[in-house]
């Protein structure tokens, strides 16, 4: 029996005989290998009618999602985008034939690590209230006093980020940095698992070292920004 239409969630290393497949869209998931490469994948599904339907491109998203963080929690995965499809096995074979050495170095690099995200949220200076009493050149000199503090609040904010990304990249060369200037920036984290005690430890370290700036450290997750 042909199959068609293979909606891939990941690569994997093989042999993957120990390997609980998760649960598909509609359809039991399947593997796929060539070599030393493995592909999970769930075959008919179209991509077409999914893009048509609200509801059930959402609920595929989600499932797309679930079905790596399953196969995370058991081995190390390569994840792959939603909407990875190959229109037949032989596509699929040919594909990871040519791009083996790729996905085996990517997989040993990604080995016994998961991702962790930093959102980095920069806080606000509070405003000064003026007495209403103030007049005149006292209101304009408190409204100027708090301008002033304003921008000295603002530049050292910006000093603080250059510092926290020199601080990280010290001592996690693998990070993919999203900033946002004025809202909240995102620094995505390579970290080993034996280590993310020790990661705790340096988020408190950065945080007091950048006290402009409110870190929060989510669990870790496959890591879908160093594929």
């Amino acid at each position: 029996m042909k199959l068609h239409n293979l909606y891939t969630y990941a690569f994997l290393k093989a042999p993957t005989e120990s390997l609980k497949l998760p649960v598909g869209m509609a359809n039991p998931l399947l593997l796929i290998t060539s070599g030393d490469i493995s592909a999970v994948v769930e075959p008919e599904v179209c991509l077409d009618t999914l893009q048509n339907d609200d509801e059930r491109l959402i609920q595929s998203v989600v499932c797309h999602d679930r079905v790596i963080c399953e196969l995370f929690q058991q081995t190390t995965i390569l994840p792959l985008r939603f909407g990875t499809s190959f229109l037949e096995a032989e596509n699929l074979l040919t594909h990871l034939c040519s791009h083996a050495q790729k996905y085996q170095e990517k997989i040993e690099e990604l080995e016994e690590k998961g991702e962790y995200l930093l959102k980095c949220i920069p806080l606000k200076l509070e405003e000064s209230v003026v007495s209403s009493e103030s007049r005149g050149r006292q209101y304009f000199l408190a409204k100027k006093q708090h301008y002033e503090a304003q921008q000295d609040f603002y530049t050292l904010q910006g000093s603080e980020w250059q510092n926290l990304v020199n601080l990280i990249n010290q001592s996690y060369p693998s990070t993919r940095i999203i900033t946002a200037p004025g809202t909240e920036s995102r620094i995505y984290l390579l970290v080993n698992f034996q280590e993310e005690t020790l990661l705790i430890e340096q988020v408190l370290h950065w945080q007091k070292a950048c006290p402009r700036w409110q870190l929060q450290l989510g669990q870790v997750s496959p890591p879908y920004h160093f594929t």
